[in-house]
C-alpha cells in the first residue's frame, strides 16, 4: 500500500457573498423546459453556481435517519421524481455559459470510483472548467443495499475515493493500491480543463471535518444554525492549520431555504422581506461563508421559484457586502 501523499492544490477562492442555486432536478417541476428556462435566468441574474442532489432510487421503507431534521424523517416522499445529478449538470452545461456547477452532495459509495471520476471530468470538458465536486458520505443505509454498494467504512472509502480522484485527474499514468480501491496504471483521458476540480465536502462530523482539512477547497455545510456552523467551521480551520495547509485556501458555504413565504425553519432560511434577508446573509457573512446555495421553497411551481430568485439577486445579495 503506497504511502498517504500531500497533494498540493491550487487556493478556491469565492468573493465576499457569492449565491448558489438548486436547480429545478426533483418533482413534477423537473423537465427539459423549467430547466433551460431556470438555468437562462439564473445566469442572467448574475448567480454563481448551479447545484443538484443525489439520489438514485428509494426503498419502499426507510429506517435511517436523516441528519438534518428533529425527527430523523427525511422531508421529501419516496415517490418524487429526482434526476440523476451528473446527467442533469451535463445538460445544465449545454445550456449555460458562466455558472459554475456542482452536487450538493455526490453521495462517493453510490457509485465505483473511476466511473465517478470519468462522469466529474466529462462535466469539466463540457462546462469548459465550470466543475465543482461536491462530496459526502451519505446517510441512508436502504438506498446503499438497493444499490449493492457498501455502507460499512464508507467514510474511509469517500477518502480513498478522493485520492483516486487527484490521481486521476493529474498524473499521466495514475495507479492506486488502497484498502478498499487498488488498479493497475492506466490511462485516464481527458484531463479535466481546471486541473484540479474544487472539492466542497458536506457533512457535520468530526470525520467531515479532517476531510475538509485534507482534501477540501470549501467546507459546505447544510440546513444548520448559524451557531452550530460557526463552531463548526472554527474547528474545520483549526485542523487546516494543523495540516500545514493555508487556512486562507479553503472557504465556508452554506445551503439554506429561500424562503419568502416564512413557512420553514427560521434558523435554516433565508426569509422574509428583502432587508430581512440582507441581515440573515449579512449574519452569515460575519462568521467567514463566502457562498450560499439557496434551496428556493416557494409556491408557483417553476414561476414561483425563479420570482423568490429574482427578488434574491436584486433586492438582496448587492446589498451584502
Amino acid at each position: 500500500m503506497r504511502p498517504e501523499r500531500v497533494v498540493v492544490r491550487r487556493p478556491f477562492y469565492v468573493r465576499a457573498m457569492d449565491i448558489g442555486v438548486h436547480l429545478p432536478q426533483l418533482g413534477r417541476g423537473a423537465s427539459r423546459t423549467a430547466l433551460v428556462e431556470f438555468c437562462a435566468e439564473a445566469e442572467r441574474l448574475g448567480v454563481h453556481s448551479g447545484w443538484v442532489s443525489d439520489h438514485i432510487a428509494w426503498p419502499a421503507h426507510i429506517e435511517s435517519r436523516y441528519p438534518y431534521s428533529d425527527d430523523g424523517a427525511f422531508p421529501a416522499p419516496n415517490d418524487m421524481a429526482w434526476l440523476d445529478p451528473i446527467g442533469t449538470l451535463l445538460f445544465a452545461a449545454a445550456v449555460t455559459e458562466t455558472m459554475k456547477l456542482g452536487q450538493t452532495v455526490l453521495i462517493m459509495g453510490y457509485r465505483p470510483p473511476i466511473q465517478t471520476a470519468k462522469l466529474i471530468a466529462t462535466l469539466d470538458v463540457l462546462s469548459d472548467g465550470r466543475a465543482i465536486l461536491g462530496a459526502g458520505v451519505g446517510w441512508m443505509r436502504e438506498e446503499f443495499e438497493v444499490l449493492g454498494m457498501p455502507f460499512d467504512h464508507r467514510g474511509r472509502r469517500a477518502d480513498e475515493q478522493l485520492e483516486i480522484f487527484e490521481r486521476l485527474f493529474t498524473e499521466p499514468s495514475p495507479s492506486f493500491d488502497g484498502r478498499f480501491y487498488a488498479f493497475p496504471e492506466i490511462e485516464f483521458e481527458p484531463k479535466p480543463p481546471q486541473g484540479h476540480i474544487p472539492v466542497w465536502i458536506g457533512g457535520s462530523s468530526e470525520a467531515a471535518f479532517r476531510r475538509t482539512a485534507r482534501f477540501g477547497d470549501c467546507f459546505h455545510a447544510a440546513f444548520e444554525p448559524l451557531e452550530r456552523v460557526r463552531d463548526e467551521w472554527r474547528r474545520v480551520r483549526e485542523l487546516v492549520a494543523e495540516s500545514g495547509r493555508d487556512v486562507g485556501a479553503v472557504s465556508l458555504s452554506i445551503r439554506l431555504y429561500l424562503d419568502p413565504g416564512s413557512t420553514m425553519r427560521p434558523e435554516l432560511s433565508v426569509a422574509g422581506s428583502p432587508q430581512q434577508m440582507i441581515d440573515t446573509l449579512a449574519a452569515w457573512r460575519s462568521i467567514g461563508a463566502g457562498h450560499v446555495l439557496v434551496d428556493i421553497a416557494a409556491k408557483g411551481g417553476p414561476a414561483g421559484r425563479l420570482d423568490a430568485l429574482r427578488t434574491l439577486m436584486t433586492d438582496v445579495a448587492p446589498h451584502v457586502a
